[in-house]
């Protein structure tokens, strides 16, 4: 199952984002019988904002948020104009912001980031 949509970055995309997620979500179990449990979604709700919370800050344009999966597997990708990769921090609880990927990698299997034609991909 696939479910795409484009942000502009006017405020309120990253709380459309989400709503997307969930209904992306609540199709998956019911199409897919997919065993979406209250962990499974609060982790990819809050992998979902950060990773379009990133793409509205650093990107100058619109960006594509694409949620893909089946009964066993979930996929968060955000394409952004952007050419700049995103910057993983080793964990430091005094540091304020930069934390966004540091929690994307740890409620996430991984995470791959690669230049494409129209910037960046981002896919957890």
């Amino acid at each position: 199952m696939l479910s795409a949509e484009v942000f502009d970055g006017e405020p309120g995309c990253i709380a459309l984002a989400r709503a997307l997620a969930d209904r992306f979500l609540t199709r998956l179990a019911v199409e897919c019988l997919a065993p979406i449990g209250e962990h499974t979604r609060s982790d990819l709700m809050l992998a979902v904002s950060e990773l379009v919370t990133n793409a509205d800050r650093y990107s100058h344009g619109p960006y594509l948020l694409e949620l893909e999966g089946n009964a066993e597997l979930i996929s968060v990708t955000v394409y952004d104009s952007s050419t700049a990769m995103p910057v993983l921090y080793g964990p430091d609880p005094s540091r304020l912001g930069g934390h966004g990927m540091e929690i994307v990698v740890a409620l996430c299997d991984r995470l791959i980031a690669e230049r494409v034609p129209v910037g960046k991909r981002i896919r957890a």
